[in-house]
C-alpha cells in the first residue's frame, strides 16, 4: 500500500452556535484550505464527511455532495458520508486512508461536522439517545450517561478508584480547553468546582461530561508523492485498528470496566506502525465521560489494569507525564459534535507534530495517537507520526 499523510487542517468555533450547519462546513473547509495553501478546492478529488444525525437536527440528507458545493469541491474519485455515531469522522478518515493508501485516489478531505443544538435543548437530549439500542435499551433510560455511569461504578468497585480522581480528568481537560480557542469551554475549572458540580449519573457530574456541542473540523489527507510536493512536514498515518464487541450493553461479555475491543484496536495498530504504547508522546481519547479516559488508559497500554487512578492523580496523563492526553481539551472542554470529534482529534494531532499548537504545544511531540469509540463496545485508534513507518 501507498503511504498516506495529512498535509492540512481546520476546525471551527465549537459550543452552542447560532450558526447553521452550512455555516460550520464553510468554517472548518476554509480554515484547512487556509492551512494548506497549495491545495485548491478543484484539487481534490475525494470528500468524505462524517456527520451523525443531520436528517433529525439540521434536517438535510445527502451530505457529501451539500458539502462538496458549499465548498466548491467536485470530486471525481470518491464522495461519501459516514455515519458510525461518536466514531464517524475517525472512520471517515479510514476510509479516505485506504482508498489513497489503494491508488485509487491522491487527495482527499474528510470533514466532520455536527449541529446538535437544535430545535430545542429537549430534542437534543432525546435525539442522542439514538446513539444506543433505542428500542431495549434507550426507552428504559439506559442512555449513555447511566451506561457510563455503570462502567465507573464497577471501576470503582473492583479497582478502588475514587471519585476525586474521576474529576481530576475533568479538572485537566477544562484546564487544557482554556488554552484553546476553538474549544466548548474556556474557563478552567478547579477540583472543588467539579466535585461540587450537579450530579448527572451516579457518580459522573456535569464537568466529568461532554457537553452537547455544535462544530466542524476538516483534514485532508495526500498520497505521499502529492505530500512531499504540498509540504515540508507531512504528518504521516503510521498505523490504525478497529474492533467490536456489541452494541448492546447485554452483548459485551467482560464487565464494563473491561474494554477488550479497545485494547484489540490498540493492538492492531500499534503492530501496524511497529510501535509501543511507551512510545506515544501524546493521545487524544474519547473521554465522553470521565470514567472513559481512565479506562482508555489501561486499555490502550499507558498503565496496567485497575492503576488509572493513581495515574491521573500522578499527573502522569499531563504535561511532563508519560503521556499527554487530550491537550485541546478532549472531549470534556473542547465539546463532542459527534461526527466532527474524531477529524477534530486528528487537527489537533495534525498541529501537535507539526509544533504549531502555541500554548498546547508538547514538547517533542513526534508520536501521536487518536481514540474513539463508539458505545463502550466499540473503539477505532489512528498512529500519527512525525516520520513515515
Amino acid at each position: 500500500m501507498r503511504k498516506v499523510a495529512l498535509v492540512g487542517a481546520g476546525v471551527s468555533k465549537f459550543g452552542v452556535r447560532k450558526a447553521s450547519y452550512r455555516d460550520l462546513i464553510w468554517e472548518a473547509g476554509k480554515a484547512c484550505f487556509d492551512a494548506v495553501p497549495g491545495v485548491k478546492p478543484r484539487d481534490v478529488e475525494g470528500l468524505v464527511v462524517g456527520s451523525v444525525m443531520p436528517e433529525r437536527t439540521a434536517f438535510q440528507s445527502h451530505i457529501s455532495s451539500l458539502a462538496a458545493e458549499a465548498l466548491g469541491i467536485r470530486p471525481g474519485a470518491l464522495s461519501a458520508r459516514t455515519e458510525h455515531m461518536c466514531a464517524s469522522g475517525t472512520v471517515g478518515i479510514r476510509y479516505a486512508y485506504a482508498f489513497i493508501a489503494a491508488g485509487l485516489a491522491d487527495l482527499v478531505m474528510v470533514l466532520g461536522v455536527e449541529k446538535l443544538n437544535q430545535p430545542s435543548g429537549d430534542e437534543a437530549i432525546l435525539n442522542m439517545g439514538t446513539g444506543v439500542d433505542r428500542e431495549w435499551e434507550a426507552a428504559f433510560g439506559l442512555t449513555a450517561p447511566p451506561c457510563f455511569a455503570l462502567a465507573a461504578q464497577r471501576h470503582m468497585a473492583e479497582y478502588g478508584t475514587t471519585e476525586e480522581q474521576l474529576a481530576l480528568v475533568g479538572v485537566k481537560n477544562h484546564t487544557h480547553a482554556s488554552k484553546n480557542p476553538n474549544a466548548h469551554f474556556g474557563k478552567g475549572a478547579t477540583l472543588d468546582q467539579v466535585l461540587c458540580s450537579r450530579m448527572i449519573s451516579t457518580p459522573l457530574r456535569l464537568f466529568m461530561c461532554s457537553p452537547i456541542t455544535d462544530g466542524a473540523a476538516a483534514v485532508v489527507l495526500a498520497s505521499e508523492d502529492r505530500a512531499r510536493d504540498l509540504t515540508d512536514r507531512p504528518v504521516w498515518i503510521r498505523g490504525t485498528g478497529q474492533a467490536l464487541d456489541g452494541f448492546q450493553l447485554t452483548s459485551l461479555h467482560e464487565d464494563y470496566a473491561h474494554w477488550p475491543a479497545l485494547r484489540r484496536a490498540a493492538g492492531a495498530a500499534y503492530r501496524m506502525a511497529g510501535v509501543t504504547a511507551a512510545d506515544v508522546d501524546v493521545a487524544e481519547v474519547h473521554d465522553c465521560f470521565a470514567i472513559a479516559e481512565l479506562i482508555a488508559y489501561e486499555e490502550l497500554g499507558f498503565c496496567a489494569k485497575g492503576e488509572a487512578g493513581p495515574f491521573v492523580a500522578a499527573g502522569r496523563s499531563d504535561y511532563g507525564g508519560d503521556v499527554v492526553v487530550n491537550p485541546r481539551g478532549g472531549l470534556i472542554g473542547c465539546g463532542h459534535p459527534l461526527g466532527a470529534t474524531g477529524v477534530a482529534q486528528a487537527a489537533e494531532i495534525f498541529v501537535q507534530l507539526r509544533n504549531e499548537a502555541g500554548a498546547r504545544q508538547v514538547p517533542d511531540a513526534a508520536l501521536g495517537l487518536t481514540h474513539n469509540n463508539s458505545g463502550m463496545g466499540e473503539h477505532v485508534v489512528m498512529l500519527y507520526g512525525r516520520e513515515a513507518a
